[in-house]
Protein backbone atom coordinates (compact mmCIF):
# COMPACT_ATOMS: atom_id res chain seq x y z
CA UNK A 1 0.00 0.00 0.00
CA UNK A 2 2.82 2.36 0.89
CA UNK A 3 4.61 1.62 -2.38
CA UNK A 4 1.42 2.39 -4.28
CA UNK A 5 1.10 5.73 -2.51
CA UNK A 6 4.71 6.61 -3.29
CA UNK A 7 4.19 5.66 -6.94
CA UNK A 8 1.09 7.85 -7.14
CA UNK A 9 2.95 10.79 -5.61
CA UNK A 10 5.81 10.38 -8.07
CA UNK A 11 3.35 10.19 -10.96
CA UNK A 12 1.55 13.32 -9.76
CA UNK A 13 4.89 15.11 -9.46
CA UNK A 14 5.84 14.17 -13.01
CA UNK A 15 2.48 15.33 -14.31
CA UNK A 16 2.77 18.64 -12.48
CA UNK A 17 6.29 19.08 -13.82
CA UNK A 18 5.08 18.34 -17.35
CA UNK A 19 2.20 20.79 -16.99
CA UNK A 20 4.57 23.45 -15.67
CA UNK A 21 6.93 22.85 -18.58
CA UNK A 22 4.07 23.18 -21.06
CA UNK A 23 3.06 26.53 -19.57
CA UNK A 24 6.34 28.17 -20.54
CA UNK A 25 6.65 29.74 -24.00
CA UNK A 26 10.07 30.99 -25.05
CA UNK A 27 9.62 33.09 -28.16
CA UNK A 28 11.21 35.78 -30.32
CA UNK A 29 9.34 38.38 -32.36
CA UNK A 30 9.11 36.39 -35.58
CA UNK A 31 8.01 33.28 -33.69
CA UNK A 32 5.38 35.35 -31.90
CA UNK A 33 3.94 36.50 -35.23
CA UNK A 34 3.86 32.95 -36.58
CA UNK A 35 2.35 31.63 -33.36
CA UNK A 36 -0.46 34.19 -33.48
CA UNK A 37 -1.23 33.33 -37.10
CA UNK A 38 -1.70 29.73 -36.04
CA UNK A 39 -3.50 30.01 -32.69
CA UNK A 40 -5.20 33.42 -32.47
CA UNK A 41 -8.97 32.94 -32.07
CA UNK A 42 -9.95 35.89 -34.26
CA UNK A 43 -7.81 34.60 -37.12
CA UNK A 44 -9.33 31.14 -36.67
CA UNK A 45 -12.82 32.61 -37.08
CA UNK A 46 -11.81 34.47 -40.24
CA UNK A 47 -10.50 31.16 -41.62
CA UNK A 48 -13.87 29.56 -40.91
CA UNK A 49 -15.55 32.42 -42.79
CA UNK A 50 -13.41 31.57 -45.84
CA UNK A 51 -14.43 27.91 -45.60
CA UNK A 52 -18.08 28.96 -45.36
CA UNK A 53 -17.74 31.11 -48.50
CA UNK A 54 -16.36 28.08 -50.36
CA UNK A 55 -19.46 26.12 -49.38
CA UNK A 56 -21.65 29.00 -50.57
CA UNK A 57 -20.00 28.81 -54.00
CA UNK A 58 -20.96 25.16 -54.32
CA UNK A 59 -24.43 25.99 -53.02
CA UNK A 60 -24.84 28.54 -55.84
CA UNK A 61 -23.49 26.14 -58.47
CA UNK A 62 -25.63 23.23 -57.25
CA UNK A 63 -28.84 25.20 -57.74
CA UNK A 64 -28.29 24.99 -61.53
CA UNK A 65 -27.39 21.30 -61.61
CA UNK A 66 -29.92 18.45 -61.94
CA UNK A 67 -32.31 18.23 -59.02
CA UNK A 68 -33.88 14.85 -58.22
CA UNK A 69 -36.88 14.44 -55.92
CA UNK A 70 -38.92 11.38 -55.09
CA UNK A 71 -42.32 11.05 -53.43
CA UNK A 72 -44.43 8.08 -52.35
CA UNK A 73 -48.03 8.21 -51.26
CA UNK A 74 -50.84 5.96 -50.12
CA UNK A 75 -54.56 6.87 -50.09
CA UNK A 76 -57.40 4.94 -48.43
CA UNK A 77 -61.02 6.18 -48.52
CA UNK A 78 -61.91 3.91 -45.55
CA UNK A 79 -64.61 1.98 -47.40
CA UNK A 80 -66.32 4.93 -49.06
CA UNK A 81 -68.22 4.29 -52.31
CA UNK A 82 -69.29 6.32 -55.32
CA UNK A 83 -73.04 6.18 -56.02
CA UNK A 84 -74.06 6.40 -59.71
CA UNK A 85 -77.71 6.30 -60.92
CA UNK A 86 -77.91 5.58 -64.65
CA UNK A 87 -81.74 6.10 -65.01
CA UNK A 88 -84.48 7.61 -62.93
CA UNK A 89 -86.35 5.08 -60.85
CA UNK A 90 -83.61 2.51 -61.05
CA UNK A 91 -81.39 1.69 -58.08
CA UNK A 92 -78.03 3.44 -57.99
CA UNK A 93 -74.86 1.50 -58.59
CA UNK A 94 -72.31 1.54 -55.83
CA UNK A 95 -68.68 1.69 -56.91
CA UNK A 96 -66.16 1.20 -54.11
CA UNK A 97 -63.16 3.54 -53.90
CA UNK A 98 -60.13 1.28 -53.79
CA UNK A 99 -56.95 2.25 -51.94
CA UNK A 100 -54.28 3.78 -54.19
CA UNK A 101 -50.53 4.10 -53.83
CA UNK A 102 -47.90 5.55 -56.14
CA UNK A 103 -44.23 6.35 -56.42
CA UNK A 104 -43.12 9.50 -58.27
CA UNK A 105 -39.60 10.43 -59.37
CA UNK A 106 -38.94 13.94 -60.77
CA UNK A 107 -35.72 15.18 -62.36
CA UNK A 108 -35.40 18.92 -63.01
CA UNK A 109 -32.68 20.79 -64.90
CA UNK A 110 -32.22 24.53 -65.24
CA UNK A 111 -31.43 25.31 -68.89
CA UNK A 112 -31.09 29.08 -68.88
CA UNK A 113 -31.13 31.71 -66.14
CA UNK A 114 -29.11 34.92 -66.20
CA UNK A 115 -29.60 35.22 -62.45
CA UNK A 116 -27.98 31.82 -61.97
CA UNK A 117 -24.76 32.71 -63.78
CA UNK A 118 -24.49 36.08 -62.10
CA UNK A 119 -25.22 34.42 -58.73
CA UNK A 120 -22.36 31.94 -59.20
CA UNK A 121 -19.96 34.77 -60.08
CA UNK A 122 -21.18 36.76 -57.07
CA UNK A 123 -20.55 33.79 -54.76
CA UNK A 124 -16.98 33.56 -56.07
CA UNK A 125 -16.51 37.26 -55.40
CA UNK A 126 -17.82 36.76 -51.87
CA UNK A 127 -15.14 34.13 -51.39
CA UNK A 128 -12.46 36.59 -52.52
CA UNK A 129 -13.93 39.18 -50.18
CA UNK A 130 -13.79 36.77 -47.24
CA UNK A 131 -10.18 35.93 -48.14
CA UNK A 132 -9.33 39.64 -48.13
CA UNK A 133 -11.09 39.97 -44.77
CA UNK A 134 -8.94 37.12 -43.48
CA UNK A 135 -5.81 38.88 -44.75
CA UNK A 136 -6.92 42.09 -43.02
CA UNK A 137 -7.57 40.20 -39.78
CA UNK A 138 -4.14 38.56 -39.97
CA UNK A 139 -2.51 41.95 -40.61
CA UNK A 140 -4.27 43.58 -37.68
CA UNK A 141 -3.47 40.73 -35.29
CA UNK A 142 0.20 40.60 -36.34
CA UNK A 143 0.44 44.37 -35.92
CA UNK A 144 -1.04 44.07 -32.42
CA UNK A 145 1.35 41.24 -31.55
CA UNK A 146 4.33 43.34 -32.65
CA UNK A 147 3.09 46.29 -30.61
CA UNK A 148 2.51 44.15 -27.52
CA UNK A 149 5.91 42.45 -27.90
CA UNK A 150 7.57 45.88 -27.93
CA UNK A 151 5.58 46.94 -24.85
CA UNK A 152 6.61 43.83 -22.91
CA UNK A 153 10.28 44.30 -23.81
CA UNK A 154 10.31 48.00 -22.91
CA UNK A 155 8.31 47.40 -19.72
CA UNK A 156 10.80 44.70 -18.71
CA UNK A 157 13.80 46.91 -19.31
CA UNK A 158 12.12 49.80 -17.48
CA UNK A 159 11.58 47.52 -14.52
CA UNK A 160 15.23 46.45 -14.53
CA UNK A 161 16.45 50.06 -14.67
CA UNK A 162 14.18 51.11 -11.82
CA UNK A 163 15.28 48.16 -9.70
CA UNK A 164 18.92 48.97 -10.40
CA UNK A 165 18.33 52.56 -9.31
CA UNK A 166 16.63 51.33 -6.14
CA UNK A 167 19.71 49.23 -5.36
CA UNK A 168 22.02 52.18 -6.03
CA UNK A 169 19.99 54.54 -3.88
CA UNK A 170 19.72 51.92 -1.14
CA UNK A 171 23.50 51.62 -1.12
CA UNK A 172 23.85 55.41 -0.82
CA UNK A 173 21.29 55.42 2.00
CA UNK A 174 23.10 52.63 3.85
CA UNK A 175 26.37 54.51 3.48
CA UNK A 176 24.90 57.83 4.61
CA UNK A 177 23.12 56.47 7.73
CA UNK A 178 26.36 55.86 9.75
CA UNK A 179 27.61 59.29 8.75
CA UNK A 180 24.49 60.83 10.34
CA UNK A 181 25.14 58.92 13.56
CA UNK A 182 28.66 60.32 13.74
CA UNK A 183 27.48 63.84 12.95
CA UNK A 184 29.33 64.03 9.63
CA UNK A 185 26.06 64.49 7.69
CA UNK A 186 22.83 66.12 8.72
CA UNK A 187 19.75 63.95 9.32
CA UNK A 188 17.67 65.96 6.85
CA UNK A 189 19.89 64.63 4.09
CA UNK A 190 19.15 61.07 5.17
CA UNK A 191 15.42 61.82 5.33
CA UNK A 192 15.46 63.18 1.80
CA UNK A 193 17.20 60.01 0.62
CA UNK A 194 14.52 57.93 2.33
CA UNK A 195 11.74 59.84 0.58
CA UNK A 196 13.37 59.33 -2.81
CA UNK A 197 14.01 55.67 -2.03
CA UNK A 198 10.37 55.07 -1.15
CA UNK A 199 9.24 56.87 -4.31
CA UNK A 200 11.49 54.65 -6.42
CA UNK A 201 10.14 51.52 -4.72
CA UNK A 202 6.60 52.62 -5.56
CA UNK A 203 7.71 53.21 -9.14
CA UNK A 204 9.08 49.65 -9.23
CA UNK A 205 5.73 48.25 -8.09
CA UNK A 206 3.92 50.28 -10.74
CA UNK A 207 6.36 49.06 -13.42
CA UNK A 208 5.79 45.47 -12.31
CA UNK A 209 2.03 45.88 -12.79
CA UNK A 210 2.53 47.42 -16.23
CA UNK A 211 4.82 44.57 -17.19
CA UNK A 212 2.19 42.02 -16.15
CA UNK A 213 -0.54 43.87 -18.06
CA UNK A 214 1.58 43.99 -21.21
CA UNK A 215 2.24 40.25 -20.96
CA UNK A 216 -1.45 39.53 -20.47
CA UNK A 217 -2.28 41.47 -23.62
CA UNK A 218 0.36 39.54 -25.55
CA UNK A 219 -1.00 36.22 -24.21
CA UNK A 220 -4.47 37.14 -25.47
CA UNK A 221 -3.21 38.03 -28.93
CA UNK A 222 -1.04 34.91 -29.18
CA UNK A 223 -3.98 32.71 -28.19
CA UNK A 224 -2.20 31.04 -25.25
CA UNK A 225 -3.56 30.20 -21.83
CA UNK A 226 -3.63 32.96 -19.23
CA UNK A 227 -1.25 30.97 -16.99
CA UNK A 228 1.39 30.51 -19.71
CA UNK A 229 4.71 32.05 -18.72
CA UNK A 230 6.11 34.11 -21.62
CA UNK A 231 9.89 34.30 -22.00
CA UNK A 232 10.77 36.86 -24.66
CA UNK A 233 14.19 36.18 -26.14
CA UNK A 234 14.81 39.51 -27.90
CA UNK A 235 16.15 42.63 -26.24
CA UNK A 236 15.39 46.22 -27.17
CA UNK A 237 18.82 46.87 -28.66
CA UNK A 238 18.47 43.84 -30.95
CA UNK A 239 15.03 44.95 -32.11
CA UNK A 240 16.38 48.41 -32.95
CA UNK A 241 19.53 47.08 -34.63
CA UNK A 242 17.55 44.82 -36.98
CA UNK A 243 15.60 47.69 -38.55
CA UNK A 244 16.60 50.09 -41.35
CA UNK A 245 14.63 53.19 -40.37
CA UNK A 246 16.36 55.56 -42.80
CA UNK A 247 15.75 53.20 -45.71
CA UNK A 248 12.10 52.87 -44.81
CA UNK A 249 11.65 56.64 -44.96
CA UNK A 250 12.76 56.59 -48.61
CA UNK A 251 10.25 53.93 -49.68
CA UNK A 252 7.15 54.90 -51.66
CA UNK A 253 3.57 53.83 -51.09
CA UNK A 254 1.70 51.53 -53.46
CA UNK A 255 -2.05 51.63 -52.80
CA UNK A 256 -2.56 48.15 -54.24
CA UNK A 257 -0.42 46.67 -51.43
CA UNK A 258 -2.72 48.06 -48.74
CA UNK A 259 -5.20 45.41 -47.60
CA UNK A 260 -7.93 47.99 -46.86
CA UNK A 261 -7.72 49.17 -50.47
CA UNK A 262 -7.77 45.58 -51.72
CA UNK A 263 -10.87 44.99 -49.62
CA UNK A 264 -12.51 48.07 -51.13
CA UNK A 265 -11.75 46.82 -54.64
CA UNK A 266 -13.34 43.46 -53.85
CA UNK A 267 -16.45 45.23 -52.57
CA UNK A 268 -16.55 47.24 -55.82
CA UNK A 269 -16.62 44.07 -57.90
CA UNK A 270 -19.56 42.88 -55.80
CA UNK A 271 -21.42 46.15 -56.38
CA UNK A 272 -20.98 45.75 -60.13
CA UNK A 273 -22.39 42.23 -59.94
CA UNK A 274 -25.39 43.55 -58.04
CA UNK A 275 -26.22 45.77 -61.01
CA UNK A 276 -25.90 42.79 -63.36
CA UNK A 277 -28.08 40.72 -61.02
CA UNK A 278 -30.91 43.25 -61.15
CA UNK A 279 -30.65 43.57 -64.93
CA UNK A 280 -30.87 39.79 -65.22
CA UNK A 281 -34.38 39.92 -63.75
CA UNK A 282 -35.60 41.21 -67.14
CA UNK A 283 -34.56 37.98 -68.88
CA UNK A 284 -36.63 34.77 -69.03
CA UNK A 285 -35.66 31.52 -67.35
CA UNK A 286 -35.97 28.11 -68.98
CA UNK A 287 -35.98 24.73 -67.24
CA UNK A 288 -36.81 21.14 -68.16
CA UNK A 289 -38.14 18.23 -66.19
CA UNK A 290 -38.76 14.51 -66.38
CA UNK A 291 -41.28 12.68 -64.23
CA UNK A 292 -41.72 8.95 -63.70
CA UNK A 293 -44.86 7.76 -61.93
CA UNK A 294 -45.45 4.17 -60.94
CA UNK A 295 -48.83 3.11 -59.51
CA UNK A 296 -48.34 0.55 -56.78
CA UNK A 297 -52.05 0.26 -56.01
CA UNK A 298 -54.01 1.28 -59.10
CA UNK A 299 -57.60 2.52 -59.17
CA UNK A 300 -60.10 0.77 -61.40
CA UNK A 301 -59.80 3.45 -64.07
CA UNK A 302 -56.38 5.07 -64.60
CA UNK A 303 -55.15 6.94 -67.67
CA UNK A 304 -52.11 8.68 -66.14
CA UNK A 305 -48.88 7.99 -68.12
CA UNK A 306 -45.82 6.60 -66.38
CA UNK A 307 -43.27 8.86 -68.14
CA UNK A 308 -43.62 12.62 -68.69
CA UNK A 309 -41.10 15.17 -69.98
CA UNK A 310 -41.61 18.91 -70.31
CA UNK A 311 -40.19 22.42 -70.61
CA UNK A 312 -41.10 25.43 -68.54
CA UNK A 313 -40.32 29.05 -69.41
CA UNK A 314 -40.88 31.94 -67.03
CA UNK A 315 -41.14 35.25 -68.90
CA UNK A 316 -41.20 38.48 -66.86
CA UNK A 317 -43.62 40.91 -68.52
CA UNK A 318 -44.70 43.71 -66.21
CA UNK A 319 -43.69 44.53 -62.63
CA UNK A 320 -45.06 48.09 -62.28
CA UNK A 321 -41.53 49.51 -62.36
CA UNK A 322 -40.17 47.32 -59.54
CA UNK A 323 -37.36 45.83 -61.63
CA UNK A 324 -36.39 49.25 -63.01
CA UNK A 325 -36.20 50.71 -59.49
CA UNK A 326 -34.00 47.84 -58.32
CA UNK A 327 -31.60 48.41 -61.22
CA UNK A 328 -31.42 52.14 -60.55
CA UNK A 329 -30.92 51.51 -56.81
CA UNK A 330 -28.03 49.13 -57.57
CA UNK A 331 -26.45 51.76 -59.85
CA UNK A 332 -26.73 54.36 -57.09
CA UNK A 333 -24.97 51.95 -54.69
CA UNK A 334 -22.23 51.48 -57.29
CA UNK A 335 -21.77 55.24 -57.69
CA UNK A 336 -21.65 55.60 -53.89
CA UNK A 337 -18.96 52.93 -53.76
CA UNK A 338 -16.85 54.77 -56.35
CA UNK A 339 -16.99 57.93 -54.26
CA UNK A 340 -15.99 55.96 -51.15
CA UNK A 341 -13.11 54.37 -53.06
CA UNK A 342 -11.82 57.79 -54.16
CA UNK A 343 -12.15 59.04 -50.57
CA UNK A 344 -10.21 56.03 -49.28
CA UNK A 345 -7.41 56.68 -51.77
CA UNK A 346 -7.06 60.25 -50.47
CA UNK A 347 -7.22 59.10 -46.84
CA UNK A 348 -4.55 56.43 -47.32
CA UNK A 349 -2.23 58.84 -49.15
CA UNK A 350 -2.56 61.43 -46.38
CA UNK A 351 -2.17 58.77 -43.71
CA UNK A 352 1.04 57.54 -45.35
CA UNK A 353 2.49 61.05 -45.33
CA UNK A 354 1.54 61.48 -41.67
CA UNK A 355 2.98 58.13 -40.59
CA UNK A 356 6.13 58.81 -42.58
CA UNK A 357 6.43 62.15 -40.77
CA UNK A 358 5.83 60.42 -37.41
CA UNK A 359 8.60 57.91 -38.11
CA UNK A 360 11.03 60.66 -39.10
CA UNK A 361 10.24 62.65 -35.93
CA UNK A 362 10.50 59.55 -33.75
CA UNK A 363 13.88 58.69 -35.30
CA UNK A 364 15.22 62.18 -34.65
CA UNK A 365 13.97 62.09 -31.06
CA UNK A 366 15.48 58.63 -30.51
CA UNK A 367 18.90 59.76 -31.71
CA UNK A 368 18.74 62.82 -29.48
CA UNK A 369 17.88 60.64 -26.49
CA UNK A 370 20.79 58.34 -27.35
CA UNK A 371 23.11 61.34 -26.99
CA UNK A 372 21.43 62.50 -23.79
CA UNK A 373 21.73 59.14 -22.08
CA UNK A 374 25.41 58.85 -22.94
CA UNK A 375 26.07 62.30 -21.48
CA UNK A 376 23.98 61.55 -18.38
CA UNK A 377 25.82 58.27 -17.87
CA UNK A 378 29.23 59.98 -18.00
CA UNK A 379 28.07 62.70 -15.61
CA UNK A 380 26.81 60.11 -13.14
CA UNK A 381 30.04 58.10 -13.33
CA UNK A 382 32.16 61.20 -12.63
CA UNK A 383 29.99 62.28 -9.70
CA UNK A 384 29.99 58.72 -8.35
CA UNK A 385 33.79 58.79 -8.24
CA UNK A 386 33.73 62.15 -6.46
CA UNK A 387 31.18 60.82 -3.97
CA UNK A 388 33.35 57.79 -3.24
CA UNK A 389 36.23 60.19 -2.58
CA UNK A 390 34.07 62.31 -0.27
CA UNK A 391 34.16 65.34 -2.56
CA UNK A 392 30.37 65.74 -2.94
CA UNK A 393 27.35 65.00 -0.78
CA UNK A 394 24.92 62.14 -1.23
CA UNK A 395 22.18 64.55 -2.33
CA UNK A 396 24.34 65.77 -5.23
CA UNK A 397 24.92 62.18 -6.30
CA UNK A 398 21.22 61.41 -5.90
CA UNK A 399 20.36 64.39 -8.11
CA UNK A 400 22.71 63.07 -10.79
CA UNK A 401 21.18 59.62 -10.39
CA UNK A 402 17.71 61.10 -10.89
CA UNK A 403 18.86 62.86 -14.04
CA UNK A 404 20.35 59.64 -15.33
CA UNK A 405 17.14 57.78 -14.50
CA UNK A 406 15.09 60.35 -16.38
CA UNK A 407 17.44 60.11 -19.37
CA UNK A 408 17.04 56.33 -19.37
CA UNK A 409 13.25 56.62 -19.15
CA UNK A 410 13.19 59.17 -21.97
CA UNK A 411 15.41 56.91 -24.06
CA UNK A 412 13.17 53.88 -23.56
CA UNK A 413 10.08 55.94 -24.37
CA UNK A 414 11.75 57.29 -27.52
CA UNK A 415 12.77 53.78 -28.58
CA UNK A 416 9.23 52.51 -28.04
CA UNK A 417 7.72 55.39 -30.02
CA UNK A 418 10.20 54.74 -32.84
CA UNK A 419 9.29 51.06 -33.05
CA UNK A 420 5.58 51.86 -32.83
CA UNK A 421 5.82 54.47 -35.60
CA UNK A 422 7.61 51.96 -37.80
CA UNK A 423 5.03 49.27 -37.06
CA UNK A 424 2.17 51.62 -37.95
CA UNK A 425 3.84 52.53 -41.25
CA UNK A 426 4.51 48.87 -42.05
CA UNK A 427 0.87 48.05 -41.26
CA UNK A 428 -0.31 50.69 -43.72
CA UNK A 429 2.08 49.75 -46.52
CA UNK A 430 1.54 45.99 -46.13
CA UNK A 431 5.16 45.20 -45.23
CA UNK A 432 4.55 43.38 -41.93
Amino acid sequence: MRRKQIAMLLLAGLLCHGAWAQEQLQINLQEAKNYALQFNKTIANSGLAVEKSQEQIWEAIASGLPQVDATADYTNALGAEISIQFAEGQPASQIPIDPTSSFNLTVGQLLFSANYWVGVQTAKLYQKLSEKNQTKTERDVVSQVIESYYLVVVAGETLEILQENVNNLQAIYDKTAPMVEFGVTEKVELDQLLVQLNSLKNAVKSAERQHVMAKNMLRLQLGVDADTELLLTEELENLLANEDFDGQLLEGFNLSENVDYQLMEAQGALQEKQVEMQKANYLPTLSSYYSFNHKILKPAFDMAPNHVVGLQMNIPIFSSGERRSKVRSAKIDLETYRNEQALLEDQLSIQHKQLNFNLKSALENYRNQQTNIEVSREVYKNLKQKYDQGMISSLELTSADNNYLKAESDYLQAALELLQAQNQLNTLTGKL
